[in-house]
């Protein structure tokens, strides 16, 4: 395998599909750490916190994401960006696959925001 990429063809082979929350970090380094996430129905991540920026691309499912003190629901495309210190957690209506993109703070400063938020 090359040193210059990392290619998955297909996501829903990384993890086998679970009875609760498995996760797999498929990529980390000193910008970013991507976690790859699978819920079973009604399993929930409780409310907390991340110290940097970070995205939730949810691929397959539906859940209801609590963001600071608002819920909204996430179906599969959903994507959710969220600034550092957000408290949010997830329940799983359905099985859900959920890829997390963490930002790490080296280089000060936050990813840049789509062209709709500028």
């Amino acid at each position: 395998m090359s040193q210059s990429y990392l290619h998955h063809a297909d996501l829903s082979s990384v993890l086998a599909p679970p009875e609760s929350i498995v996760s797999r970090t498929l990529h980390s380094d000193a910008q970013s750490k991507i976690v790859l996430f699978a819920f079973a129905a009604g399993q929930e991540l409780s409310e907390h916190t991340a110290a940097v920026p970070a995205i939730m691309h949810f691929l397959s499912g539906e859940a209801d994401v609590k963001l600071g003190g608002e819920t909204v629901r996430a179906v599969t495309n959903s994507w959710i960006r969220m600034e550092p210190d957000l408290p949010h957690a997830i329940h799983a209506r359905t099985p859900v696959t959920m890829l997390l993109t963490m930002f790490k703070a080296s280089g000060g400063g936050n990813p840049p925001r789509p062209a709709s938020e500028s």
